[in-house]
């Protein structure tokens, strides 16, 4: 097969490069990991692949590792062996859980981050909020859906809440995840060579919305709790599906954690920061000072309640693992001081 044959064949998965790799190597797309190995896929088969010993070593930063999404350069053998990782256009990831600090990418090479959230006991809008601070330095774009709009009779004043906490221009899409009349309206972030990864909640319809978006029952699905509206693990890996529009979709487990980084800007607060420059005082603590613009926003109405109390939590938990992130890299270049985290900010001073 030519080279314009075999780019053309990955570009149905998603590959923007026009580069291949050198002969006796082929190019590939990690599709799923499992711990006996990952699944890859070069456009035209599905096969099992070994990583290559340099990805096992210890103390290595586990982002160096291939993750689905990612596209990788395979020598062939028996098993084949992932031997370097290409170069990512985007990456999602978190904190991982617990006190250590670690980064866990979450998918790679996407180009939409579909945020799918219940219209019933599951919506949420401040952990809608924290998915898209996540997503802001990504390099993909966000999309929130709303599921179970068949089964929500204040749908319309939900949304209408959620508008007004999310920037403007911020799509929203609110769905019946088991009808496909619905579900086309997604048609535009699932283009053939798109790719695009689907989180939520468990229970949130993510393997519903699945199944309907690949015209099959494969993936499976479970009913949710009636008291809270979560739902079990029905997903329990992450896996990039090829859908029949061309484009391609990773399913992931649902997220019961969702820590920050340290590296957000917090873009989605924007309009906060605004209004904190125009308070009198550059150190205003935003409490009872004389002149502070966010308490006058808060006592007007222009700023909600809800919305200042998420900024907050997550302004603080970035400042906190942004602190964590400096004192590792630290320690591991042997206590000399390093460039600051871009989420880790220093107070501003009034001229």
């Amino acid at each position: 097969m030519s080279d314009a044959e075999t780019i053309v064949r990955l570009r149905r998965i998603g590959w923007r490069g026009d580069a291949l790799p050198a002969d006796g190597l082929r190019l590939a797309r990690v599709v799923a990991q499992h711990r006996a190995g990952y699944e890859l896929h070069d456009g035209r088969i599905l096969f099992g692949a070994q990583p290559d010993g340099c990805f096992l070593k210890r103390g290595i930063d586990p982002a160096r590792r291939p993750v689905v999404g990612d596209f990788v350069e395979v020598a062939s053998g028996t098993p084949p062996h992932i031997l370097t990782v290409a170069p990512r256009r985007s990456v999602l990831s978190r904190a991982a859980a617990g006190e250590r600090y670690e980064r866990q990418l979450i998918a790679t090479n996407i180009d939409y981050v579909l945020v799918l959230t219940g219209l019933d006991g599951d919506f949420n809008p401040a952990r809608i909020e924290r998915y898209l601070s996540l997503i802001e330095d990504s390099g993909a774009q966000p999309v929130v859906l709303l599921s179970k709009l068949d089964t929500c009779e204040d749908a319309d004043a939900k949304i209408a809440a959620l508008r007004q906490r999310l920037p403007d221009g911020a799509p929203i899409h609110a769905l019946n995840c088991k009808d496909p009349a619905s579900v086309q309206r997604l048609a535009p972030y699932l283009q053939a060579g798109d790719s695009a990864v689907l989180v939520g909640s468990s229970g949130a319809g993510k393997s519903t919305l699945t199944n309907t978006l690949l015209g099959s029952a494969t993936m499976a699905t479970a009913a949710v709790r009636s008291h809270d509206s979560r739902g079990r693990h029905t997903t329990t890996h992450r896996a990039l599906l090829q859908l029949p529009s061309g484009g391609c979709l990773i399913d992931t487990p649902g997220m019961r954690e969702l820590k920050l980084t340290g590296a957000e800007n917090l873009d989605l607060f924007a309009d906060i920061e605004r209004l904190a420059e125009q308070c009198r005082f550059a150190d205003c603590g935003h409490g009872s000072e004389p002149g502070c613009a966010v308490q006058r926003a808060l006592d007007t109405g222009e700023l909600s309640v809800g919305r200042w109390r998420s900024f907050l939590k997550l302004h603080d938990e970035r400042e906190e693992q942004a602190a964590t992130l400096e004192a590792r890299l630290r320690r591991q270049r042997g206590g000399r001081p390093i460039e600051a985290p871009r989420g880790h900010r220093a107070r501003r001073e009034r001229e």
